[in-house]
């Protein structure tokens, strides 16, 4: 029993001080993904969030689905899911929660953080104030937890501010803008005018399910009663729910920071309101046993404030994919900004133009301009609101955010400010360590000097050599313009045997087609076209190109739009292979073909983008010469996905037991070993309510065993459904060989591995 008496002094809450090497303020994707990027380095880190979950707009309090470049696989950036921690997330969610449950999603994010012992995890902890060691340096942070009544002091040298309001930033005196900048002062021509407004708003959703009884609905007082108030409710469907109210969304002629409840007070009438449209406006059949069985409290923000760093991102860089020495990410999410007045706006309810392929993220808009020991991370860094209407979405801020984490590693092992990254050769090193954690920065690849595979020989039991894509599918309709994208050999003319079949006599038009950049895979260049003559019935035609392309990168063997005909496809699925079509896809402004105005300084261009499996086959064929693409050595050329070619050693399927062989001339000393395996980096994966075909994507080797020369086993794995594996050796080895062998994953997809990496 505890019994105090009264006293006149003022009584203080039970006061902490933790001290560590890293603080993050934020505990949303980009907070996740800094700290356990830095923490897995070692480096002592705090983990500050205000919410009893992890997440942020990912949570379950607000279930926004995560996204980044691959944008609901609607846009022409072909395997571009973000790599690394981000992914490794995005992977495991799918493997236990591919139905998308936003409860399921916290749980991945929570175990993720929890089982890093470098990470002290403060949830209910909100940062309130800052002290500055001096003008350009942040000391400590104070925070309190209002759940155990505990105010805390944590100290270190080095911060992170992913708060998305930037509240520590703010604090410190860092430069920060709210707001669209004007057309004039970086030359932005999309840049918004005022009638059209410059910030976006916040959005909330709600959930519902269907009883087996009648249901009845009473709106509360306070709902909106008048539902034309919003131009755009006669999209609304009954079948609607969560996050596919994203246009939801009110505030962005408020004061997006302090005036957020009054605009959460907005949101709450239209949710109610809408409703009660639905259940009681009898414009609705069959909405009797319908209820609501969730509503977000917490609204999901899209912007406020944006610090200023060390470079400045702008349209220009998204648009025209300008390469950064100092990239450290990728982004590949259109310029999306939406009308200020949101929901009661008579614009559609955003604004996107997407950039040809994926473009670099520059290392110095995560360091604060101003604050010496502040790094940035999620939707406050340095870039302009046209360009943060790109670098805004969660994947692409978490995978970001990776680069803050490495960076804050190397700072505490080298006892240096951010900044310094930047000197004597240091960028060099952060990137080389995110990409062997899997950041695949863009035409950077791993050090080839820092893997022993590099000093030795690579075979193989076999490699595919593609001729022939077996026609052992059903039949594919043309109804819109199909391509099979196949990474061909330079100055090398193709020939094709396909199966057709015709509903009347008809000509089909074949085309080969390439990307502008090697890059790239917006086939806006069409190489060669020929119209063949077709009978009616099923039929084998044969056709070749005399036109080449000029360097080893991917191209489009492409069959133009014709109803009247059908095309042959396949059950077999090849790593760096895939069919993709002149579709359409609403969710990202996706109309088959990008027009925007003239003078706004945007691309125009077709959309040629995959369908989700079990669509989305490849296109059978017969390819003459084979496509030798798949060999053995690509396991040591540094990139972990397919880029500008395959980049992965793919066995053969009649190879029963395929192997890898890795040969030195003398004993190596090995301590690590990994391995990078294909998680299909084309699937968006998002996190919650889509639902996925699959819990284990279909390309990943699940079972393969690491053996020396003198066959004692280093690794066995059974199932795996991860992208990569680090087997970290308690006694490092000495060999002259190792042997890695996998077993394919089914009977129609052949094993493969993009990297292996022995240091």
């Amino acid at each position: 029993m505890i019994v105090e008496k009264y006293t006149t002094e003022k009584r203080n809450n039970k006061q902490v001080q933790i001290l560590a090497d890293f603080v993050v303020v934020g505990g949303g994707l980009s907070g996740v993904c800094a700290a356990i990027t830095a923490a897995r380095k070692g480096t002592k880190t705090v983990l500050v969030q205000d919410r009893p979950v992890l997440g942020g707009n990912a949570s379950s309090e607000i279930r926004l689905w995560a996204l980044g470049a691959t944008s609901h696989m609607g846009n022409n950036n072909r395997w571009s899911r973000e790599g690394g921690v981000i992914d490794e997330i995005m992977v495991e969610n799918l493997y236990r929660n591919k139905e998308g449950n936003p409860v399921i999603f916290d749980t991945v994010l929570l175990e993720k953080v929890k089982n890093e012992e470098n990470i002290t995890l403060l949830l209910n902890t909100a940062v309130s104030s800052i002290e500055k060691a001096d003008s350009r340096k942040i000391k400590s942070v104070y925070a309190f937890n209002s759940q155990n009544s505990i105010d805390y002091t944590i100290s270190a040298p080095l911060f992170c501010d992913a708060s998305g309001d930037g509240i520590v930033a703010f604090q410190a005196g860092a430069s920060f803008r709210i707001g669209a900048e004007s057309k004039d002062e970086f030359n932005e021509s999309f840049a918004p005018d005022e009638a059209y407004g410059q910030l976006l708003g916040h959005s909330m959703f709600f959930y519902t399910k269907e009883l087996d009884h009648p249901v009845k609905y009473v709106a509360p007082s306070y709902a909106l009663k008048d539902i034309s108030q919003i131009p755009r409710h006669k999209i609304i469907r009954k079948d609607m729910t969560g996050c596919n109210f994203w246009w939801f969304e009110y505030g962005g002629r408020l004061d997006t920071i302090h005036e957020t409840e009054e605009i959460k007070w907005e949101l709450s009438k239209v949710i109610f309101g809408v409703w009660d449209y639905i259940k009681n406006s009898g414009k609705f059949e069959d909405v009797e046993n319908l209820t609501l069985e969730w509503v977000g409290n917490v609204p999901g923000k899209r912007e406020s404030r944006r610090f200023e760093g060390l470079y400045m991102m702008k349209q220009q860089d998204v648009i025209k994919q300008h390469c950064f020495d100092d990239a450290v990410a990728f982004g590949g999410w259109a310029l999306d900004l939406h009308p200020a007045d949101g929901i009661y706006s008579t614009h559609s309810g955003c604004t996107q133009w997407h950039a040809k392929g994926v473009y670099d993220i520059p290392y110095r808009c995560f360091v604060s301009k101003d604050i010496d020991n502040l790094f940035l991370a999620g939707r406050i860094i340095s870039a302009s609101h046209v360009a943060f209407g790109s670098t805004r979405v969660m994947v692409t801020c978490g995978f970001g955010a990776q680069a803050v984490g490495m960076a804050a590693s190397i700072c505490t092992e080298e006892k240096m400010l951010p900044a310094h990254i930047l000197e004597n050769g240091n960028i060099k090193k952060l990137q080389n360590e995110l990409n062997l954690a899997g950041q695949s920065i863009l035409n950077t690849p791993i050090a080839s000097s820092c893997n022993l595979i590099n000093q030795g020989h690579v075979s193989a039991t076999s490699n595919l050599v593609l001729s022939e894509i077996p026609a052992n599918a059903g039949w594919l309709k043309l109804d819109v313009s199909a391509a099979q994208l196949l990474p061909l050999s330079a100055d090398q003319k193709y020939s094709f045997n396909i199966h057709v079949k015709a509903e009347k006599e008809t000509k089909l038009e074949v085309q080969l087609r390439r990307s502008e950049s090697s890059s790239n895979y917006t086939p806006e260049i069409i190489l060669e076209s020929k119209n063949i003559s077709l009978k009616q019935g099923e039929q084998v035609i044969d056709f070749g190109f005399d036109a080449t392309i000029k360097e080893n990168s991917y191209a489009f063997i492409t069959f133009m739009h014709n109803e009247n005909v059908s095309i042959r496809e396949s059950e077999n699925l090849y790593s760096g292979v895939m069919s993709v079509f002149n579709g359409e896809n609403e969710k990202v402004s996706n109309k088959g073909k990008q027009t925007p105005p003239e003078g706004i300084g945007v691309d125009s261009f077709e959309f040629w983008i995959p369908k989700r499996r079990p669509q989305g086959k490849n296109i059978a064929m017969k390819i003459t010469p084979a496509i030798k693409a798949f060999e053995a050595q690509n396991i040591g050329n540094g990139y972990v996905r397919p880029w500008k070619m395959a980049n992965a050693w793919v066995a053969d399927l009649t190879d029963k037991n395929p192997t890898l062989k890795i040969q030195w001339d003398e004993e190596k000393e090995i301590s690590e070993i990994r391995l990078f395996f294909d998680t299909d980096y084309d699937h968006a994966m998002e996190t919650v309510q889509y639902g996925h075909p699959e819990d284990v994507i279909p390309f990943c080797v699940r079972n393969y065993t690491i053996q020396t020369l003198s066959g004692d086993v280093i690794k066995e794995v059974k199932g795996n459904y991860q992208t990569i594996h680090k087997i970290k050796l308690e006694n490092p080895i000495r060999t002259k060989q190792l042997n890695i062998a996998v077993e394919h994953p089914s009977n129609h997809v052949p094993a493969s591995i993009f990297e292996v990496v022995c240091r």
